[in-house]
């Protein structure tokens, strides 16, 4: 086993272990071991037999630790309501900004409570292969990134960089330190034409140009170019606002950006990036003034907020099984919109007082979720830029729809490909009739039913059909689930502490 693999498995470990309430210490008597051997194993400093890890797993009865090989699937027993309190994890997408973001500084970048999902694990893999030293905290919380005088680009990892989208917010760091350099083609989700003539249309005012060719794009900077002042963004993207906030961190002046994303992440990015002494005005609108340095070289240290999606997911795993669940640390300034629409639905819930996030920026209330009758909206349901509906929030509607009275529009504008997903839900018994590619509707209500689905090539929609599994009496099956696994950490296990009966397996 690698270092790497035995970090995952220890965090496994540790996770299973505090879901069923344990110390490291009964853990250690259960197992006829030590308890600093039990630290050792959550640390990832332990070598480990199958025959412990097989013991370990039936101590804790905890499925996500599998020795089998090939994909991870889901069994799922439905129709168990959900009761208790869980907490909303941090951001994904704010994850994956910050490790790319890590580029800039030439001190030690340390990043609090980040997420353990694929996504993370496909950038560091990129960025440990390129001579970034990564180090976790004895109880895996927290990531140590130490980056060298100079990268090993030619040994890029470009297995691991061509199975995420995120490796393309390499290019705003990069381009402060190569003249010439090539990146592999991104990838990600397949929902739908994705181009990146947006992130080219603002590099390009850094000197940035990119001809891309057999799998690459091989890039060419001009150091003597200095960014015209303001810039105007093509498209409100939220990655194509993070590339351009990393390329003007180190454009020194004052860089203003117009059109720019507002949302969750980049507003996550922006606050670490005062941290580093970057001075950004405007954090929260569509106009960012960013006053770049010379260099970066700081020791610090940064929680990213909660993630609003997960908390969209645990809300909608509440709806769909007439649940009474409390979802704390909820940010709620990203699910407002949302709220507002399930309210006129008819979802019976409840706020809390707000509170910080950590980052000493995200507003946070816990939120309390009652079974509900809903009813369709008389409007359709589309997305828009914050603050509006966010896009990634969309396809949890049409599991929500199928449960209430009447028939409902989605509108999936942005992309071509995942409406058509959503169809899925029918195989569970759902009525989800797929207008054009980009819009659906969706009449409810559903009358559940088990059945067995291989996961479709997109995280939101992938969920989706998770959560209906949630609700159909008995037996489903969710096939080949690494797409869920690249946005969300250890969601079958923390389901099953609220209720839920889901199995994690391998064939």
């Amino acid at each position: 086993m690698t270092e790497t693999y035995l970090d995952r498995i220890g965090g496994l470990i540790r996770d299973a272990r505090k879901h069923r309430g344990l110390t490291q210490t009964q853990l250690a008597d259960v197992l006829g071991t030590s308890q600093s051997a039990v630290h050792r194993i959550e640390a990832g400093n332990q070598n480990l037999s199958l025959e412990m890890v097989s013991r370990i797993a039936e101590a804790l009865d905890s499925p996500l630790i599998s020795v089998g090989s090939g994909p991870q699937h889901l069994r799922v027993q439905g129709g168990a309501n959900l009761t208790g309190t869980i907490e909303v994890r941090s951001s994904k997408n704010a994850a994956v900004a910050l490790l790319c973001a890590s580029l800039l500084n030439r001190g030690r970048t340390v990043i609090r409570g980040i997420a353990k999902i694929e996504e993370v694990n496909r950038i560091l893999e990129v960025l440990t292969s390129i001579g970034v030293r990564a180090t976790w905290s004895a109880d895996h919380n927290d990531l140590e990134l130490v980056r060298p005088a100079e990268l090993s680009l030619d040994e890029m990892d470009l297995e691991a960089a061509r199975r995420t989208r995120s490796v393309i917010m390499f290019l705003g760091p990069l381009l402060h330190s190569y003249t010439e350099f090539k990146l592999p083609y991104a990838g990600g989700c397949d929902i739908g034409r994705r181009t990146i003539e947006p992130h080219l249309q603002v590099l390009r005012r850094f000197g940035l140009h990119v001809n891309s060719t057999d799998g690459f794009y091989h890039c060419t900077v001009n150091p003597s170019v200095e960014p015209p002042r303001p810039i105007t963004l093509t498209e409100r993207g939220d990655t194509v606002t993070e590339n351009a906030l990393l390329a003007a961190a180190l454009a020194p002046g004052v860089t203003v950006l117009r059109n720019a994303s507002p949302n969750y992440m980049v507003q996550d990015l922006c606050v670490f990036l005062t941290h580093l002494g970057v001075e950004i005005d405007g954090i929260g609108t569509t106009t960012l003034r960013v006053h770049g340095v010379e260099s970066i070289n700081t020791d610090v240290e940064f929680a990213p907020s909660e993630d609003p999606i997960e908390a969209m997911s645990l809300l909608t795993a509440a709806i769909v099984t007439q649940s009474h669940l409390t979802i704390e640390r909820t940010p709620i300034e990203f699910l407002e919109i949302e709220l507002a629409i399930l309210e006129e639905m008819g979802l019976d819930f409840s706020l809390g007082d707000e509170y910080l996030a950590a980052n000493g920026h995200a507003r946070l209330v816990d939120l309390t979720v009652r079974p509900s009758e809903l009813r369709s909206p008389i409007d359709k349901i589309h997305p828009m830029p914050f603050p509006g509906l966010n896009i990634d929030n969309l396809p949890f509607f049409a599991v929500i729809a199928a449960t209430a009275h009447g028939k409902t529009i989605i509108h999936d504008w942005v992309y071509e490909n995942r409406a058509i997903y959503l169809t899925e839900l029918n195989r569970l018994g759902a009525r989800v009739q797929l207008l054009d590619p980009h819009r659906v509707i969706v009449e409810g209500p559903t009358r559940w039913r088990g059945q067995q689905v291989v996961c479709p090539p997109a995280l939101r929609p992938a969920v989706c059909i998770l959560l209906g599994m949630l609700a159909a009496r008995g037996e489903s099956m969710l096939r080949d689930v690494y797409v869920i696994n690249r946005g969300y950490e250890d969601l079958a296990n923390r389901l099953n502490a609220l209720g839920a009966n889901i199995e994690v397996f391998r064939d």
